[in-house]
């Protein structure tokens, strides 16, 4: 199976619920960087915890950053935090929550302006 991903840059793409299994591919596909902005446990048990996820990212040589965000409760500090990421962090970058609409928003709402 292929990464499911969506690019919204050249340097900048959100993708769906991904787990440990799936870091290797982020790193084969050119991506740097993750951000997870899925909050541990809004899915259930079934969902891959943040640590199990950010051991994988490291394992295959990307730099990543938990930054749960709520659904439908985005901040202005969510906005600030991941402006300071997409700043931050070696691209290109990969933000996931659960559909990747989260991270679109988010990405939206930091690049205005």
């Amino acid at each position: 199976m292929s990464l499911p991903y969506t690019p919204l840059t050249d340097s900048f793409a959100v993708a769906p619920q991904l787990g440990p299994e799936d870091m290797q591919a982020v790193a084969q596909a050119g991506f740097k960087s993750v951000i997870i902005n899925r909050p541990d446990g809004e899915g259930g048990a079934e969902q891959p915890s943040s640590s199990d996820v950010i051991a994988a990212a490291k394992a295959a040589g990307l730099t990543i950053e938990y930054q749960p965000v709520i659904s439908g409760g985005m901040t202005e500090q969510d906005v600030l935090r991941f402006r300071e990421l997409l700043q931050a962090l070696p691209a290109p970058v990969l933000a996931y929550c659960r559909s990747g609409t989260r991270c679109t928003h988010l990405f939206h709402a930091a690049t205005q302006g």
